[in-house]
């Protein structure tokens, strides 16, 4: 079974399109489509897009988990945010119609899925807000399952351990490893790989949209660099 996974989607949708495109043209003539897509969370954030976002998430029922990016919109705070995050955060809140926030405020912080072979969580299993770099992943972050998913770092990886795999996709809406494609990652539960993906999608739509929608300038052009 190959699980198509997501995270940190951050309001973009131009990313986030062209990251479901890829993963519709991957069943190709051999018939390897993802049998699932899961999400690690902050689907809103920064970008100009939460409403549709969001949207698209719930509209294809993707298991997903709370980051905190949605908790700060969701519970109207941008604690400790610096200046773009805040912004992003009342930008959604003002996007997003109440039955989106009752949506992200109901996200549960951790989620096991698929049998219990998958558990997401945002940043680490102690703590969602924990930033976990690749090269910190270790074979005692895993529980019972067989993959943890985790998001936050913007910063695609995995590590393969004998007690199982733990993965980052990487940022679909906003990348921070320096390649300015948008991000995922497949996972075959069969044979416990991972396939680390890259998307081309442009950049130059989200940047203007961004201007045009008062956020700070940055948040657009930071994408150039996947930064």
């Amino acid at each position: 079974m190959q699980v198509a996974v997501i995270s940190d989607i951050h309001a973009n949708k131009v990313a986030l399109d062209a990251v479901f495109d890829d993963i519709t043209r991957s069943s190709g003539a051999d018939g390897d489509a993802p049998d699932a897509v899961v999400c690690a969370g902050d689907v809103v954030g920064y970008n100009p897009w939460p409403a549709e976002c969001v949207a698209a998430v719930r509209e294809r029922e993707i298991p997903t988990v709370m980051g905190n990016h949605d908790r700060a919109t969701a519970a109207d705070t941008s604690f400790r945010f610096n200046s773009m995050a805040a912004a992003g955060v009342e930008y959604a809140r003002r996007e997003l119609d109440d039955d989106a926030i009752a949506w992200l405020s109901a996200l549960p912080d951790t989620r096991t899925v698929l049998d219990g072979s998958i558990k997401l969580v945002h940043g680490h299993p102690d703590d969602p807000d924990r930033y976990t770099y690749p090269e910190e992943f270790s074979p005692s972050m895993l529980g019972d399952e067989d993959v943890l998913v985790t998001g936050h770092t913007h910063v695609q990886g995995h590590e393969r351990f004998e007690e199982g795999i733990v993965m980052n996709p990487g940022s679909v809406g906003q990348p921070r490893d320096g390649d300015p494609r948008a991000a995922y990652a497949v996972v075959d539960l069969d044979d416990l790989s991972v396939d680390e993906r890259r998307v081309e999608y442009d950049v130059d739509v989200v940047a203007d949209a961004v201007d045009d929608a008062g956020l700070p300038e940055r948040i657009g052009t930071r994408l150039y660099d996947g930064r």
